[in-house]
């Protein structure tokens, strides 16, 4: 297998003269492109055909991942860690939006057929609506719900689904199954030994050692308690408008001998292409920024337009240096930190445009964004 598809990817076409492929997305332009030029699977026009490009990168690059990081650790497919999957269910509800708003005055989200696009993206739609979005939540994205339920009902997709189950509870995640214990056996009697000779006793100096001390889990638990706790920031950042209240609280409250605000800009702006793709690049990174959580929150945004764009954001760190856990990142080396006076008008007026993702004081528009808290 691993000889014909090196990065042995599932699923995989092979077609009878020998012509291979991967990724579903593409298996499916590929099988529809076999339909016909009277088909409608990939559109009547250049435009069309362009439109419906559109819609499967944007459901594989863009709603796909968080989709997955929302329900695959509700199916223990990987590990349920609550700050990862708070995020994704924040990039999911976001992309819900942006498709419910879409189909406002659509049937289809090409044309007035069907087209693979709506095949990629019904095959998307699946898992959410059969396990997570409840009634509430789809009155939330009635145009979304519509165009889902006209879809499963067409001749194509039941004679594949059948008659389609909405969510009346969402799934829960499940706790890993526990290993039955082995029942000890009664262990047999040993002979009793002989009485030994007994030993001198030492000097009490000797007999009571010291223990051990715990270890701290990271050089920062050692640093002296802030005045600033962290997570306090995190929590009213997060249920608060950024400007004018959260800032004035961070302002207020923020402790320069415990945190220090460093500017985190990507090297090789030069190599970035599509706008989404850079911010797959962020979330990436902050995937692997997980044993920094504790330590640290900022904004990295994707600023500029596609072709032409950059990574530029603040974060907050604990201590006065970057720490191991950031710099222990794997992509930390393909980003420069730059230590900041947050007590310089312009520092601070690009720190609070920064965390509110918008205002003047940004290098460029903000396409995007993603938040390390």
């Amino acid at each position: 297998y691993l000889a014909k598809y090196p990065a042995g990817k599932v699923p995989v076409f092979e077609g009878a003269d020998g012509f291979s492929l991967t990724d579903s997305s593409a298996i499916a332009y590929y099988v529809a492109s076999k339909a016909g030029s009277d088909s409608p699977l990939l559109g009547q026009t250049p435009e069309e055909t362009a439109e419906i490009l559109q819609f499967i990168l944007f459901a594989e690059a863009d709603y796909s991942p968080a989709m997955a990081g929302v329900m695959y650790p509700l199916y223990n497919f990987m590990p349920l860690i609550k700050p990862a999957h708070q995020q994704a269910e924040e990039q999911l509800t976001r992309f819900l939006g942006v498709l419910n708003t879409l189909l406002i005055d659509r049937t289809f989200l090409v044309g007035e057929r069907i087209t693979i696009a709506d095949v990629v993206l019904v095959c998307d739609l699946i898992m959410p609506y059969r396990n997570y979005l409840e009634e509430a939540d789809r009155k939330k994205y009635r145009n979304l719900t519509r165009y889902f339920k006209t879809m499963v009902a067409q001749p194509a997709f039941k004679a594949i689904l059948g008659d389609f189950e909405l969510c009346k509870e969402r799934i829960k995640p499940q706790a890993p199954a526990k290993k039955e214990k082995k029942e000890k056996k009664p262990a047999q009697e040993k002979p009793k030994a002989e009485p030994k000779p007994k030993a001198e006793k030492k000097p009490e100096a000797d007999e009571e050692e010291e223990a051990p001390k715990a270890k701290p889990k990271s050089k920062l638990d050692l640093l002296p308690k802030p005045n600033m706790i962290l997570d306090d920031w995190k929590r009213f950042y997060s249920n608060n408008d950024t400007k004018p209240t959260a800032m004035n609280w961070l302002w207020e409250n923020f402790d320069a001998e415990g945190y220090s605000f460093w500017k985190v800009e990507y090297k090789y702006n030069d190599e970035l292409t599509k706008c989404f793709m850079t911010n797959n690049l962020i979330s990436g990174f902050f995937n692997r920024l997980e044993r920094a959580r504790k330590y640290a929150f900022g904004n990295l945004l994707t600023l500029g337009e596609d072709d032409n764009n950059m990574i530029w954001g603040y974060f907050i760190v604990r201590g006065l240096e970057v720490p191991e856990e950031v710099t222990d990142a794997a992509d930390y080396e393909s980003f420069n930190w730059t230590s900041a006076d947050f007590k310089d008008p312009k520092t601070r007026a690009e720190i609070e445009d920064c965390f509110a993702w918008e205002g003047p004081n940004l290098p460029r528009a903000c396409y995007d964004g993603k938040t390390f808290k």
